[in-house]
């Protein structure tokens, strides 16, 4: 342990830079140069080992002994990959009964009532000044590549740590004049819904089948994000999430989760087109950048299941 924590010390991140590639095809579909992130690559198969990661090193400096996390997702994930990095024990709540892929937000409860225990860390899945700070980096990668701001970044939001992530970034690197085209699905639509009422909403299910995008309530940052920064907040049916997943598929060669479809249908549904002429995006756009959030939790067959329960077989 103390081999690893020195690892820590030097401030070695656990997440890796990832490709920056211009699409072809989407790019025809979407009529301006469209460049993906590909986030689907990191070693835990998602972005959320940039904050998640960051914020285990920072608590393990504090020394903390043992990590607690309330996510069998991408976020639990993460949090085991990270402590396996700094040699310390986690443990991942879920509900009993669940299947390993979905993630609650009632087993939060349990996972505070661990953290309790001496030396022992709750690592929030998204909601932590800590975990925007570590999503952050993705943006200093963008300004690294490109050199000129996009002329708009689409991501999917679940909990809103990836918008409060990439908004700090884009006022680091000095690029917060660039519109943000917010991804949900219907049924995991908290942050849209929030945006409607002015106020934090929680959903009484999650409904959708993008569970990676399953969180009840959003964090209170990404509101607040709605009011510093161009934000666009748009939801898009699971047809349209899964639609955008299938052809990603073919296009790219690479298969993504629902949630990642979420951002993706920005371009494959229209979304894109449709603010351009509503006058909300400039008619002609530099470039569009889409964060391709993961791809853990899909598989081919799940996917076919998918599209069968979906109608779009």
């Amino acid at each position: 342990m103390e081999d690893c924590l020195a690892e820590c010390a030097k401030g070695r991140h656990f997440h890796v830079i990832t490709p920056l590639l211009e699409s072809w095809a989407l790019s025809q579909v979407a009529g301006t140069t469209v460049f993906l992130k590909y986030e689907n690559v990191q070693p835990t198969g998602s972005f959320k080992i940039r904050g998640i990661g960051h914020f285990c090193q920072q608590v393990a400096r504090k020394g903390c002994r043992h990590l607690v996390c309330s996510s069998g997702g991408n976020a639990g994930i993460a949090a085991a990959y990270a402590a396996r990095k700094l040699g310390i024990p986690a443990t991942v709540v879920l509900p009993e009964g669940t299947p390993l892929h979905v993630v609650w937000d009632e087993a939060n409860l349990r996972a505070q009532e661990l953290a309790k225990k001496d030396g022992w860390v709750n690592v929030p899945p998204f909601d932590h000044p800590l975990i925007w700070e570590g999503h952050g980096s993705l943006v200093r990668e963008l300004k690294a590549a490109l050199g000129t701001p996009p002329g708009a970044l689409v991501l999917a939001v679940g909990g809103g740590g990836l918008l409060a992530g990439v908004s700090a970034g884009l006022a680091e690197v000095g690029w917060q004049h660039v519109p943000i085209i917010a991804m949900e699905t219907q049924g995991a639509h908290c942050f849209n819904a929030a945006i409607k009422a002015g106020r934090l909403v929680t959903l009484p299910d999650i409904t959708s089948v993008a569970k990676s995008l399953g969180a009840k309530t959003v964090a209170e940052r990404a509101l607040v994000c709605a009011k510093e920064f161009k934000i666009f907040s748009e939801v898009v049916e699971d047809a349209e999430a899964v639609n955008a997943v299938q052809r990603f598929l073919d296009d790219e060669r690479m298969l993504v989760e629902p949630a990642c479809g979420a951002a993706l249908a920005a371009i494959y549904s229209g979304t894109l087109g449709r603010l351009q002429a509503e006058g909300c995006l400039l008619p002609s756009l530099a470039s569009v950048v889409v964060i391709v959030c993961g791809g853990n939790n899909i598989n081919s067959g799940e996917l076919q299941t998918l599209k069968t329960q979906l109608g779009q077989d």
